[in-house]
């Protein structure tokens, strides 16, 4: 029925999402705010195109680190859709993402995974592990926190790519203001730290690539 018409499921909302709940779509668990989609399987687009236009086979790819869990949408399609089994290390700071992905979407994965709640800032900061591929997927209702867009947490983010990795960061771009601010970030803020990097236009979004090789 869910091919018909959107199925709700269960609502959890929490202090950070207010109005968050997981629906079936299309046979499709995914996950929405009042403003957003957060994940909805392989049907999450922006991720999807952007992993069939990079040619992950190229890359030497183990551990992933996930910025922003959601549903588990990118482990989900990069393993059911792309066969990867990579390991993976989610961050994610509200707890009822955390127990949704737990109950409705991780329990379909056959990769590692570890989920920690946290802030990714936080966690981005202290860390100093690298990784083969940095997702970061973080977003407030429909905004990417300000801070996420700073000079010293992209620089930080920059230390965290090993030397043959790479990083997507997703951006808003659905409406004119959203291009506009997206494309500023991209020149402004993105570039000067990245200075290999460029963008694909995907459903909406804008996901800005670094690739070291």
């Amino acid at each position: 029925m869910s091919y018909f018409f959107e199925l709700h499921i269960e609502s959890a909302p929490s202090d950070i999402n207010p109005h968050l709940y997981v629906s079936l779509n299309r046979g499709r668990y995914q996950l929405c705010t009042a403003n957003a989609i957060y994940s909805f399987e392989d049907l999450y687009d922006n991720f999807f195109d952007a992993f069939k236009a990079i040619k992950l086979d190229e890359y030497p790819i183990e551990n992933v680190l996930v910025l922003g869990l959601g549903l588990g949408s990118i482990p989900l399609m990069l393993e059911k859709n792309f066969k990867k089994k990579y390991n993976y290390t989610a961050i994610e700071i509200d707890e009822s993402v955390i127990y949704l992905a737990s109950k409705y979407a991780l329990p379909q994965l056959n990769s590692n995974i570890q989920t920690i709640c946290a802030d990714a800032f936080a966690f981005v900061m202290q860390t100093e592990e690298q990784f083969d591929m940095i997702c970061m997927d973080v977003f407030l209702d429909d905004v990417v926190p300000d801070f996420f867009e700073e000079d010293i947490f992209l620089e930080k983010l920059k230390t965290l790519v090993k030397p043959t990795g790479i990083l997507l960061f997703n951006r808003l771009a659905n409406h004119s203001k959203d291009i506009q601010e997206t494309q500023i970030f991209y020149e402004k803020k993105f570039q000067p730290v990245f200075p290999n990097g460029q963008y694909i236009e995907v459903n909406g979004n804008w996901m800005l690539l670094n690739r070291k090789i």
